[in-house]
């Protein structure tokens, strides 16, 4: 999904066109009128005969090898034309040449075109057409359960059908709303009555999960309940039914790419020192902008104890720095080169002075190999560290629980919006 909301702020910014197809291979189906053969497969005491075959009795398209075979007839397609297969995302096929640049993004047989050249875009769409049994959706509006609205004021991601029928399934359609998705006072506790449907719990929050996608509102509150998929009370269960009571009354909201004519990548990054009352461990919070629009976020839990709020901090820079170097990786795949440093902001000096020290000292000893990373992008100018001070942290939402008005604060300025609120 990070590919996904990157090409979309790629393509709202130089104002491509977004265009959906679905391909159904008929090999893989075995819906051909024609009897349909196979090869026989390597090792075979017969494998040499060019004579002999395997007659297809059943199509292969449930079998688990298909995803790989449909993936590599269809990769070896667009290799065909030029396309090549992006160095961080298999998923993404890229032509630059002469006459512009043409991307495709393809999940199983759900294909997304785009680039700046119209005729190229038709012309690979009859190709295509050629190959496969294709059907041509137009322009983009829904993708993987994904509501895109296209106007002036920009694109518009939401998963407003999705949230109702959430809301539908958990029999929580007529709850009373809630204007923030977690209670400021929460505190977590393992003590509590076990459930005993422990089904339903999983697949509320396994939903969830699938709706942050354009949800950053509720990241941190479901990254809390899914700690607690395998044993879960009535008290994470209520958590889960605070969450949804929020959905409720912010049904629409999703995010808004605003075409602002550049590629600039930025990061925010923050962490919540010993915030979690069960084990005091910290959690990361970070999200990144491409071209002033939001694409990706993160709430996650750190796997060791942090001894002091700069080493937690720390670590969620070098969280935050392996994001910044993808989506830099991934531009350059795009044709977008970026010779500029990348910020990262960050809301504590003493994690900031590490990254720049040259020398590690006795207090960061215990701080692990991996998380030098961060000085050594920031001392090749790749990243380079801002202060921010905590009220302007844009990613203060997802390590902690925030009062309403300072939670609507942040999400206005990460592009969230709400187009159905009355206010």
């Amino acid at each position: 999904m990070n590919t996904v909301r990157v090409l979309l702020s790629v393509a709202i910014n130089f104002a491509w066109p977004l265009f959906q197809m679905d391909v159904k291979n008929a090999f893989l189906h075995g819906d051909l009128e024609e009897e349909v053969y196979m090869k026989l497969p390597p090792g075979h005491s017969q494998a040499g005969d060019k004579d002999m075959v395997c007659k297809l009795h059943k199509s292969i398209y449930g079998l688990k090898q298909s995803p790989r075979v449909w993936y590599a007839k269809l990769s070896s397609v667009l290799e065909n034309v030029g396309f090549r297969r992006s160095n961080v995302d298999s998923s993404l096929f890229i032509r630059i040449g002469s006459t512009g640049k043409l991307v495709v993004l393809i999940y199983v047989d759900d294909l997304i075109v785009t680039g700046d050249n119209l005729p190229k875009i038709h012309s690979l769409k009859q190709y295509l057409r050629n190959k496969f049994a294709l059907k041509d959706l137009g322009i983009l509006k829904y993708f993987l359960g994904i509501e895109l609205a296209h106007s002036s004021k920009g694109l518009f991601l939401n998963q407003r059908k999705y949230a109702f029928d959430l809301l539908q399934k958990a029999e929580m359609s007529a709850c009373k709303p809630t204007r923030t998705p977690l209670d400021t006072n929460l505190k977590l506790d393992i003590q509590g009555e076990p459930l005993t449907n422990l089904s339903y719990y999983q697949r509320m929050v396994g939903k969830l999960i699938y709706l942050t996608i354009t949800r950053p509102d509720i990241s941190y509150a479901v990254s809390i309940v899914s700690q607690f998929m395998h044993s879960p009370t009535t008290t994470h269960l209520k958590i889960v039914h605070r969450i949804l009571r929020y959905l409720k009354g912010s049904i629409g909201r999703g995010i808004l790419m605003k075409k602002n004519n550049h590629t600039t990548i930025i990061g925010y990054t923050d962490a919540d020192w010993v915030g979690n009352s069960i084990d005091r461990k910290s959690t990361t919070g970070f999200c990144t902008f491409v071209g002033g629009n939001l694409v990706n976020w993160k709430s996650k839990k750190q796997s060791v104890v942090a001894r002091s709020s700069a080493d937690a901090k720390y670590r969620a820079m070098a969280s935050t720095a392996c994001e910044l170097i993808w989506l830099k990786g991934l531009l350059g795949d795009l044709g977008f080169s970026h010779t500029q440093p990348m910020s990262m902001f960050c809301d504590n000096q003493a994690a900031m002075h590490i990254a720049s020290n040259h020398v590690f000292h006795e207090r960061t000893k215990h701080i692990e190999v991996d998380c030098p990373y961060v000085r050594t992008q920031v001392q090749s100018n790749i990243i380079d560290t801002h202060y921010k001070r905590s009220y302007d942290q844009l990613a203060d939402i997802f390590t902690k629980s925030l009062a309403s008005i300072r939670f609507q604060r942040i999400l206005d300025k990460l592009g969230s919006i709400n187009p159905f609120d009355p206010a």
